[in-house]
């Protein structure tokens, strides 16, 4: 240290021994200097746009067979949005394909401009055989419904349909199996969309990323060890390590969805049944009528 330099001047002094100290509090000419603690929690979501917007996200969608490339704008656990140069219907099946083991069935629920807005079948999707679809949902009801009666429907109940129209399938079944995924260190339920021998798709609200390596639980005696292969907003797909054999489901109880869609509302005035997405063609059955229609009307 220069002390002639610090008595008389002149020389500035780079390195002070005692340091000037650094004011505290608000400055002079400002009033957000100093940070105010919140004393409340937000009660809303102020953020822009939608919580899983997929700007850049190309899907798949099939229509009467043909498929189309298009935009998926944003996904929920309900439904999607997407847009691009198919023309459906109102009501109309489709299928949204958003990666492996990722297809899931949909019913156009509103369309405006070149967006579509789909809704989601709410049962959970086994992809395999109809003969091993039917093993599995007959040991499923064997196991978790064994009281259920079968439902005898009466007489001329329900009109024949055409055998000729193509957009009339099969009635689907009202059963939905949830889990539990395990991955870093927490443990969070989940709802399968679908299910194979080689993966399923998840809907979780905990992200996860692409490569992560999950076990996806579907009861006591059900881990599955599994890759995550892709992700879009809340869902995500699943690559099993080794096969899984779907007749394990019986182990895990399923939930029950409405056996009919009751429309809301501001769908009722003037509204036909008919038009209902779930109606018809996505009629689902009852448990009852489920059994009937894999056993016959006599009890086995």
């Amino acid at each position: 240290m220069n002390i002639r330099a610090k008595i008389f001047g002149g020389q500035k002094d780079e390195n002070p021994v005692v340091k000037a100290k650094k004011p505290k509090g608000a400055k002079a000419d400002t009033l957000n200097s100093i940070a105010v603690a919140r004393e409340e929690a937000r009660r809303g979501d102020t953020r822009e746009g939608d919580r899983h917007r997929l700007p850049d996200e190309q899907v798949t969608v099939t229509r009467n067979g043909e498929s189309h490339n298009v935009q998926l704008i944003n996904l929920s656990g309900g439904g999607a949005m997407v847009s691009g140069g198919f023309d459906p219907m109102l009501w109309d099946q489709v299928e949204l394909h958003l990666g492996e083991n990722g297809m899931i069935e949909c019913a156009v629920r509103w369309i405006k401009g070149d967006r579509v807005g789909l809704e989601f079948a709410h049962e959970t999707r086994l992809d395999c055989s109809p003969s091993e679809r039917a093993n599995v949902l007959r040991a499923v009801i064997a196991k978790s419904f064994p009281d259920v009666a079968i439902e005898t429907p009466a007489v001329d109940a329900e009109p024949a349909r055409p055998s000729g129209d193509e957009h009339r399938r099969d009635r689907r079944h009202p059963l939905i199996w949830s889990g539990l995924v395990h991955h870093d260190f927490q443990s969070t339920p989940c709802r399968l969309r679908n299910l194979s021998e080689t993966g399923a798709m998840i809907e979780c609200r905990v992200p996860l990323r692409v490569g992560a390596e999950p076990m996806l639980e579907l009861g006591e005696s059900i881990q599955l060890d599994a890759t995550v292969a892709w992700v879009a907003g809340d869902t995500a797909g699943l690559r099993f390590s080794k096969p899984f054999d779907l007749t394990y489901l019986a182990s895990a109880r399923p939930e029950v969805a409405s056996a009919r869609w009751d429309a809301p509302s501001y769908l009722k005035p003037g509204i036909a049944a008919s038009d209902s997405p779930w109606d018809e063609q996505w009629d689902r059955m009852s448990v009852g009528e489920l059994r009937q229609s894999l056993e016959g009307f006599l009890k086995r």
